[in-house]
């Protein structure tokens, strides 16, 4: 196994998915949570963290179920971040027998059109490159950063887009990504594991989009966290750690509706 990951605690096993543009220390402060309980694998994807970078067309899914059969896992619960949950997703449709619960945290969706109001913005901050502080500028100052980048997470943030950057464009050989088809948009209603959607309430409107096509999953959970935008796992890791543990707990079932008890 190529991939550089670290396992926490004992237990059943959570494998988190960590958001591009960053690496497997987003995680940092919500491992010490999950990791009472259950065993909790985190891992840098190809091409970020200590990960090699890809020098082929990167296959995210397959590397996902390659660190598992390395790890001995059979089945898990997968949390994944933005990207991380477009991984998880796919994966979970791709493998749907290896996944018992899923937990997607702002997440990206295969086969999603975003807005032009989005692609724009991406456009001006890809058009900085490469330029790396003028990319991670640019990058952190969209308005799904504005709380995290107002917070004392801050710097910490700003240090992993700086790495992860700097590592893209002095390792990367290869752009290209391999996903599974058709895409997952046209698939969800054929997850039948429960599901956590959590969000926060600073993000763009694309995201509740998005949210609107996993409302095609059967066992779905909404869960927003008011006054958190995308790196809502660096600003509010401990209520995204309750959530989870409570559906960990609770789950869902056809008979059954996830409620929060304080």
């Amino acid at each position: 196994m190529d991939l550089n990951y670290e396992v926490h605690g004992v237990g059943d096993p959570i494998v988190m998915i960590h958001s591009p543009g960053v690496d497997m220390r987003e995680w940092t402060y919500i491992v010490p949570y999950l990791s009472q309980t259950n065993q909790v694998v985190i891992f840098d994807v190809r091409g970020a963290g200590n990960s090699p970078a890809p020098i082929s067309p990167s296959n995210f899914v397959d590397d996902l179920r390659k660190l598992l059969d390395h790890l001995g896992i059979n089945t898990a619960t997968l949390v994944g971040h933005s990207m991380g949950g477009q991984i998880a997703t796919d994966f979970t449709l791709t493998f749907p027998s290896r996944v018992k619960q899923l937990v997607l945290i702002a997440p990206s969706l295969t086969g999603f059109q975003y807005s032009r109001e989005f692609t724009e913005w991406m456009e001006q901050v890809n058009a900085a490159a490469p330029n790396i502080k003028k990319l991670a500028n640019l990058s952190l100052s969209g308005p799904n950063y504005s709380v995290t980048m107002s917070s004392k997470q801050k710097d910490f943030l700003y240090e992993m887009t700086i790495h992860y950057m700097t590592k893209v464009f002095s390792e990367w050989e290869n752009f290209e990504i391999i996903w599974p088809v058709p895409h997952a948009i046209d698939r969800l209603h054929e997850i039948k594991v429960p599901l956590l959607f959590i969000q926060g309430d600073k993000e763009w409107s694309d995201l509740s989009r998005i949210a609107d096509h996993f409302k095609k999953v059967k066992l779905v959970h909404f869960f927003m966290i008011k006054g958190a935008d995308h790196m809502l796992t660096l600003t509010h890791p401990k209520e995204i750690a309750y959530e989870i543990m409570l559906f960990l707990q609770k789950g869902l079932s056809k008979d059954a509706t996830y409620k929060r008890n304080k």
